[in-house]
């Protein structure tokens, strides 16, 4: 859920401070109010949730002092600020400083209103991409992203936690939507890198001179600095990879060789290029492929995660259910089997979208999982597995998915799950040893 945002009011006049705190209030805002910017200074911290409107003419701190504090807490935090008539010049200072907008009195209150909007939207959006930021940084909390408990994703951690104590670049490659951005992020994450900068481009996104131009410098006097000396120390993520021109794959790779080893900043580069295509060494020069290549992870399809599929399903099944305000989806055998033997050429990304509608559609009252996967591909068959599976493996992941479900819902409770499945405790033992699940895990 998003978070609540507040709007802070500084101003010495009583009347005034009521004034907009009320209509504010009317236009759906939670306000505070404080009588001098010395008080409100004691509660707005660098993670403040919401933003400051604020008079300029105050006695003790006045509001150019006051916002020139706000920013030294906090650069990126709105803060409105009001002025008399004829402040303008102030007001324009105010800009300059950091202000994210003012009013000049007597002001309109739809305009306020207007403007508190627009302040509150720029506040979440940078609140939540702080967010990310620290989530991303967390190697803890983004491994856990990478849900699985099939041998291929056992193993993909494995190469994550390896490779992300090395110095050597790092070449992934896997198909839309298995997630390499991610790995991208987690091999940044656990490793020695995890404080310093990470920057992420997408090579196929600009124009070939844009791109060694962000990428390189020179850039314009006074702009930000090119992504190598940006990300310096740091992991510089280079997406799309293959669409890299012979001028800026040359460019790369001076910078690489310029280095030295162990280079001081680690490239990742993302190939998305398919297997039925041309693969990532026939697209780049060879010297470069071979140095970005010295490590290499491959990130497994869907389609040869076995019961990754009902599980992914089921979390996020759960996670739109609760997003949306309904229940999940209950899953059939037969769904759980078209699960788990649909080709998935979109990987997770599809998944998502699927456990989405089948969510939304569930809370309508309408439709079928099996509706969803044959829209998303035509070729997926009702029932029968068409990759040599037996009927047996398919009967066990539903049973695993069905106790799994019922063990999170029950949060742990033996005697409710083994009234709901209808299951004898050495039964329920039984298979929650064979598939290794654990009560705790639950409570």
């Amino acid at each position: 859920m998003a978070q609540a945002m507040k709007i802070a009011i500084v101003d010495d006049e009583k009347d005034m401070r009521q004034s907009i705190s009320q209509w504010l209030a009317l236009s759906g805002f939670d306000t505070e109010t404080f009588a001098s910017a010395e008080d409100a200074l004691k509660g707005l911290s660098s993670d403040y949730p919401g933003v400051v409107v604020s008079d300029i003419k105050m006695p003790g701190m006045d509001g150019m002092q006051f916002l020139k504090k706000l920013m030294s807490v906090d650069s990126a935090l709105p803060v409105i600020m009001i002025t008399g008539h004829g402040d303008v010049p102030m007001a324009v200072e105010a800009m300059r400083v950091g202000a994210f907008d003012f009013l000049e009195k007597p002001f309109n209150p739809d305009r306020m209103t207007e403007l508190a909007k627009r302040a509150t939207q720029n506040r979440r959006l940078t609140l939540d991409n702080r967010a990310l930021r620290r989530e991303l940084s967390d190697g803890s909390t983004i491994m856990k992203k990478l849900i699985g408990a099939s041998p291929v994703m056992e193993r993909l951690r494995e190469d994550i936690l390896d490779l992300g104590q090395a110095d050597g670049h790092v070449l992934i490659e896997g198909e839309t939507g298995t997630g390499k951005s991610l790995v991208a992020h987690a091999l940044h994450a656990v490793g020695t890198r995890a404080g310093k900068k990470f920057s992420l481009v997408s090579c196929g996104a600009y124009e070939d001179e844009v791109l060694i131009k962000k990428l390189f410098g020179p850039m314009e006097e006074g702009g930000e600095q090119p992504l190598v000396e940006e990300t310096r120390g740091g992991t510089l993520v280079l997406e799309d990879i293959e669409a890299l021109s012979h001028q800026a794959q040359a460019r790369l790779l001076t910078f690489i060789n310029d280095q030295g080893s162990p280079a001081e900043t680690r490239v990742v580069a993302i190939c998305n290029l398919q297997e039925q295509d041309k693969t990532c060494e026939d697209a780049l020069r060879p010297d470069l492929f071979y140095r970005l290549a010295a490590m290499k992870i491959t990130i497994p399809p869907l389609r040869q995660r076995g019961e990754d599929v009902l599980m992914l399903f089921t979390r996020l099944s759960e996670q739109f259910a609760d997003e949306y305000g309904c229940e999940a989806p209950d899953v059939s055998a037969q769904e759980a089997a078209q699960l788990l033997q649909a080709p998935w050429p979109g990987n997770v990304r599809q998944l998502i979208n699927v456990a989405e509608r089948a969510v939304l559609q569930n809370r309508r009252g309408s439709g079928t999982i099996a509706s969803l996967l044959m829209a998303d591909n035509e070729e997926v068959q009702p029932v029968m597995t068409t990759d040599g599976k037996p009927l047996k493996e398919y009967v066990e992941a539903f049973e695993r998915m069905l106790i799994d479900n019922t063990m999170r819902r029950h949060k742990g409770s033996i005697v409710n799950v083994m009234d709901e499945l209808c299951l004898p405790r050495r039964t329920l033992n039984e298979k929650m040893a064979k598939y290794g699940l654990q009560r705790s895990d639950y409570l």
